[in-house]
C-alpha cells in the first residue's frame, strides 16, 4: 500500500510539473513578446487550464501530507528556503494573471506582467531547487538548513527554469497562429542542453548527490532526448509531439528522485542510519487504507476533468476566444 501511494505522490508531482510547468513558461516568455497585445494573447491561451492546473500541486501535497506525515515534516525542515521561494512564486503568479487585465493603463498591465514574469521564474527555480535537495541528500539534522546552498542545487534549479520556458514554447506553438514559437524553441535548446550538461557534470563530481542517487544516468539522457525532440517536431510541423518531448523532460527528474533513491524515500547525509526509506516514512497502514477508500476514486475524476478540459478548448485561439486576464 505504502508503495501505490509512494507512486501517486511522484504521479501528481509530475503532472503538476508537466501541466504547471507550462503556466510559468508562458509567464516567462511574457518577457520576449511584443506589447500588451500579445502578452494577453499568450495569457489566453493558457486560461481555461491555468487554475485546474494547480489542482495537482494540492493534490500532491495533500498526499505528502496525509499518506506520509514524517517525510512530510522532514522534507519541510530541510528544504523550507526553497519551497517558500516556490510557493511564494505560484501565489504571485496566480494573483497577478488574475488582476493584470483590470486596469484601464497599459503601464499597470505591464506592470502585473513583470509579477507575472517574477513568480514565474520564482516558482519554477524554487521547484527545481526542491529537486536538486531531494537528489543530494537532506542534511536532517539541526541547522543543516544552509547545505542546501550547494552548485549541485543551483544548477537543477536553473535547468527547471529553461526546461519550463521551454514548455510554454512548445504549448504555445499548439493554441498560438504564430510561427515565431519555432524560433522561440530554437533559442532555448541550446540553454537548456547547457543547463541539464552543468547539473549532470555537477551531480557527478559530488560525492553526496552519487551516494543519495543510484542508477540515474537514464534521467539526463531522457532531458536530452526531451530537449531536442521538443525542437526536432517543431521544426517538423508537429507541435503536439513536441509538447509530448518537452513534457518527458520535465517529468525526468522526478523520476530520479522516485527511482533512483528507491527503497529511500529521503537521504539523510548526515547520517545514513537516519534516511527513511519508503515504508518508515509512510503512515500507519489503517490510516493509507483509509485514504484509499477516500481519495482513490477522486483519481479518476481529476483525471477525467482535466481531459474533459483539453478536448473542450484543443486547438489554436483566434480573435473570437474569451480573454481570461
Amino acid at each position: 500500500m505504502d508503495l501505490i501511494w509512494y507512486a501517486l505522490l511522484g504521479l501528481f508531482f509530475a503532472v503538476y510539473l508537466v501541466l504547471g510547468g507550462y503556466d510559468y513558461g508562458v509567464g516567462l516568455l511574457l518577457s520576449a513578446a511584443r506589447g500588451d497585445g500579445e502578452r494577453r494573447a499568450a495569457l489566453t491561451a493558457v486560461g481555461p487550464f491555468f487554475l485546474g492546473n494547480e489542482v495537482w500541486l494540492v493534490a500532491a501535497l495533500g498526499i505528502l501530507f496525509g499518506a506520509f506525515p514524517r517525510l512530510e515534516g522532514e522534507v519541510l525542515a530541510g528544504l523550507y528556503p526553497a519551497i517558500v521561494v516556490a510557493l511564494v512564486g505560484v501565489v504571485l503568479v496566480t494573483v497577478a494573471v488574475q488582476l493584470r487585465g483590470r486596469p484601464a493603463r497599459a503601464a499597470a498591465r505591464a506592470g502585473w506582467d513583470r509579477v507575472v514574469i517574477a513568480g514565474s521564474a520564482l516558482a519554477a527555480a524554487g521547484w527545481g531547487a526542491v529537486l536538486g535537495g531531494l537528489l543530494q541528500g537532506v542534511p536532517l539534522d539541526p541547522g543543516g538548513v544552509g547545505r542546501l546552498a550547494t552548485p549541485f542545487v543551483a544548477a537543477t534549479a536553473l535547468t527547471l527554469v529553461t526546461l519550463v520556458a521551454l514548455q510554454g514554447a512548445t504549448f504555445l506553438s499548439l493554441r498560438l497562429p504564430a510561427p515565431r514559437r519555432a524560433a522561440t524553441v530554437r533559442r532555448l535548446v541550446p540553454v537548456a542542453l547547457g543547463a541539464v550538461a552543468l547539473a549532470t557534470v555537477l551531480g557527478l563530481l559530488s560525492g553526496e548527490v552519487r551516494a543519495a542517487v543510484n542508477g540515474w544516468a537514464f534521467v539526463p539522457v531522457l532531458l536530452i532526448v526531451g530537449v531536442l525532440g521538443a525542437a526536432r517536431f517543431l521544426a517538423a510541423r508537429r507541435p503536439g509531439w513536441a509538447f509530448v518531448a518537452s513534457s518527458v523532460a520535465l517529468a525526468a527528474p522526478v523520476l530520479a528522485v522516485g527511482l533512483g533513491q528507491y527503497p529511500a524515500a529521503l537521504v539523510s547525509t548526515v547520517d545514513p542510519a537516519a534516511t527513511l526509506t519508503i515504508a518508515e516514512a509512510a503512515a500507519a497502514p489503517t490510516t493509507l487504507r483509509l485514504l484509499s477508500w477516500l481519495a482513490l476514486p477522486m483519481v479518476p475524476v481529476l483525471i477525467g476533468f482535466q481531459a474533459m478540459s483539453w478536448w473542450v478548448f484543443r486547438g489554436r485561439i483566434d480573435g473570437k476566444a474569451p480573454v481570461y486576464w
